[in-house]
């Protein structure tokens, strides 16, 4: 839908700036706002993170009308339209049943990860056989197999939200970048002197960041193929890794039992954060980069605050390690996997467990939330997977046919097709 605002006045000084359209974004709820400021094409987001089904959307758009000098008296018809969309979106129910859909028995030896691009089209795996893999998510034809590693491939990842570029992490030492497109290795990245353990993408795909058993991590510059940044200064191996939504903030948590934020631009190291008793086993920002969460093996999970690095919970309960956390989107609630075979629910906010999910017959090591925040997946040794409600705990659905642990699952953006990844060398898709 369009909205031609009149655009600021032209007075001296003032800049022209003029809304030319709206986007609705479902996950997590928001509108982009997509304008021309001096003639150049901008987007802003306006997050609506707090909206529910029961509020009132018109007190809610003339509220962000106050703060926000491109929606206009005339717009305003067209925003309560919307934020409705996004509000009825919220409300729907789903009883969506996942059934198998296929089988892809992907590589000679077993899998070590499983990502899917924005929409879902297309997913890779990594595998201990050197190689990643690219399938066709409609039809499990393998489009591509990325060849070229000297041994295993470890991490693996897509710059999404573009989906164009493919990262390959492996512990012959080197990240390799890949054209989704064509297969072709745009660059090798060498530096680190042990084994590439995780990686990602920052979200405005211009570096990719790769955490190391040499106890450091690396940025390294996509378009030019070069290193940006030594991040030093843990005196263990990094085993995670993650960007911050804005990118200008990175996190890395190490063996040695604390988690660095680092800034982006000048690869210094802003906090450390202390005060978990063993091996980090995961770390995450939220949405708007308010907050972080950790996972540890020392059972427990730990939020802080991302701008100070100030501690401010440690969500307790589990009887054993903590395998991997994370936020929904919103970042309003906080899921943890752990070796005892439960996840549980947090609220972020109030630092409360709301839900436990118990049922898996083995330890936990992969958990996340579907893009709505609804359900929670869940990836067992005990060979299947789990859907969970994200609010009840109630087990919604177990996913059962591989043979062996599932160490690895994830969501489409959708929410309406999985894939599960297995120590059985197999990938399974789910719709």
């Amino acid at each position: 839908g369009r909205c031609h605002g009149s655009g600021m006045d032209a007075r001296p000084g003032r800049r022209r700036m003029g809304l030319r359209r709206l986007l609705l974004r479902y996950f997590p709820p928001g509108i982009i706002l997509e304008y021309v400021e001096d003639g150049e094409s901008k987007t802003r987001p306006i997050d609506l993170l707090h909206l529910s089904p029961d509020t009132d959307v018109t007190a809610l758009v003339e509220e962000i009308q106050k703060g926000e000098p491109l929606i206009t008296a005339s717009c305003m018809e067209h925003v309560i339209h919307l934020v409705r969309r996004l509000q009825q979106k919220l409300g729907e129910k789903e009883n969506h049943k996942f059934s198998l859909f296929k089988v892809l028995r992907t590589h000679i030896l077993p899998l070590t990860n499983v990502a899917f691009n924005k929409s879902g089209s297309c997913f890779i795996t990594g595998s201990y056989d050197r190689t990643c893999k690219l399938w066709d998510t409609a039809s499990g034809e393998e489009l591509r197999t990325l060849e070229g590693h000297k041994n295993v491939v470890y991490a693996i990842a897509f710059n999404n939200p573009y989906g164009d570029k493919i990262a390959t992490g492996s512990f012959d030492k080197t990240c390799k970048l890949w054209s989704t497109e064509t297969g072709e290795c745009y660059h090798t990245f060498r530096g680190h002197s042990a084994e590439i353990v995780c990686l990602s993408f920052n979200l405005q795909s211009t570096l990719v960041a790769t955490g190391s058993m040499d106890s450091t991590a690396k940025l390294w510059d996509i378009e030019k193929g070069e290193e940006v940044a030594t991040l030093s200064g843990h005196s263990a191996e990094i085993i995670a890794l993650s960007f911050n939504t804005i990118g200008d903030k990175i996190i890395t948590g190490s063996f040695d039992h604390t988690v660095a934020v680092w800034d982006v631009c000048t690869g210094r190291k802003l906090h450390s954060l202390i005060g978990h008793r063993a091996e980090i086993s995961s770390a995450q920002f939220n949405w708007d980069c308010s907050l972080i969460v950790t996972g540890s093996m020392d059972k427990t999970c730990m939020l802080w605050d991302a701008v100070t690095g100030t501690h401010l919970a440690t969500l307790t309960g589990h009887r054993d390690e903590v395998l991997d956390v994370c936020f929904d989107y919103t970042g309003q609630r906080v899921a943890t996997a752990s070796a005892d075979g439960t996840a549980r629910v947090y609220n972020a906010e109030t630092k409360m467990c709301i839900a436990k999910l118990e049922g898996h017959g083995g330890e936990i090591s992969k958990v996340c939330f579907n893009p709505k925040g609804n359900l929670i997946l869940t990836a067992s040794s005990d060979k299947t997977a789990r859907l969970w409600d994200a609010a009840t705990g109630y087990c919604l659905q177990i996913l059962e046919g591989h043979t062996d642990e599932i160490f690895s699952c994830a969501f489409n953006y959708e929410g309406d097709t999985i894939i599960t990844g297995g120590k059985d060398n197999s990938c399974f898709i789910w719709h």
